[in-house]
C-alpha cells in the first residue's frame, strides 16, 4: 500500500513565491496546503493537521507570522520554518523564541527550503528508543518517550526543537558541547545557520525551565548539562 503524503500548511501572501514552493514540495511528493493570511493560515493547520508548516514573518493583514507563530505555540509542537524578506538578526530571533524551529532568508532557494523540511522531519520522525528513558538532571525530568519536560513536578510546554535540544543536553549530561556540536546533534549536520541559533535556544530553555536548571556556559565553547 502506497503510504499517504505527508501534508505541508504554507502560509505565504506572495502568490509567486507561494506556487514556486508549492510546486517544488509537491515534486518532492508533498501535500500542500496555501493559505494567504494569518487567520486562514491558523484555520489551514487546525484543519489539515500538518506535519510541517512553512510560515512568511510579513504577512499583511491583522495576523503576521510572529502572531501566528505564537498562537501555534500556544497549542502545537508542530515543526515551523519561518520565512523573512529582511536578514536581520532581531527577525531571527524574535522567531526563535517564539517557538519556530528553523528560518529561511528570502531570497532563497527552494531547493534549500525542501532540504530543510526533510531534516526537520528526519528529526522528527527519528527512530523510537526501544525503551524510553526519563532522565533526572537537578529538578528537571526529561521524558524521552512522552516527549515532555517537568520543572520541580510542573509540565513545562516546550517547543519542538527546545525539546530537542534539551534531550541532547541530558543525553550527554556532565560533556561540555561546542556550539557546532549542539547544531550538528539537535539541527543536523546539513542545517546551514548562525551558531547564535544555539544560544537563542539556550536562553528559552532556561527562561522556561527555571533556576533548577543547571546548565552551564563554558565560555569560548558552548554548553555543559551538569
Amino acid at each position: 500500500m502506497v503510504p499517504d503524503p505527508i501534508t505541508i500548511v504554507l502560509v505565504e501572501d506572495d502568490p509567486n513565491i507561494a506556487d514556486l514552493v508549492d510546486q517544488y514540495l509537491r515534486n518532492d511528493g508533498y501535500r500542500v496546503y496555501q493559505a494567504s493570511s494569518g487567520e486562514s493560515g491558523l484555520e489551514a493547520v487546525r484543519a489539515r493537521n500538518p506535519k510541517v508548516v512553512i510560515l512568511d514573518v510579513g504577512l499583511a493583514g491583522h495576523l503576521d507570522g510572529l502572531d501566528v507563530c505564537r498562537e501555534l505555540r500556544s497549542h502545537s509542537d508542530v515543526p515551523i520554518i519561518m520565512l523573512t524578506a529582511r536578514d536581520g538578526e532581531i527577525d531571527r530571533v524574535l522567531g526563535l523564541e517564539m517557538g519556530a524551529d528553523d528560518y529561511v532568508t528570502k531570497p532563497f532557494s527552494p531547493r534549500e527550503l525542501v532540504a530543510r523540511v526533510k531534516a526537520i522531519l528526519r528529526r522528527a520522525d527519528g527512530p523510537a528508543r526501544e525503551q524510553p528513558a526519563v532522565i533526572t538532571v537537578g529538578e528537571i525530568e526529561v521524558d524521552l518517550g512522552r516527549r515532555e519536560a517537568q520543572a520541580s513536578g510542573t509540565v513545562v510546554a516546550l517547543a519542538a526543537r527546545e525539546f530537542d535540544l534539551l534531550a541532547y543536553l541530558a543525553e550527554n549530561r556532565g560533556l561540555a558541547l561546542s556550539r557546532r556540536q549542539l547544531l550538528d546533534g539537535v539541527w543536523g549536520v546539513d542545517w546551514v545557520g548562525d551558531e547564535r541559533t544555539v544560544d537563542v535556544h539556550v536562553r528559552q530553555l532556561r527562561k522556561k525551565l527555571g533556576d533548577g536548571f543547571p546548565l552551564t556556559t563554558v565560555w569560548g565553547l558552548g554548553y555543559r548539562l551538569d
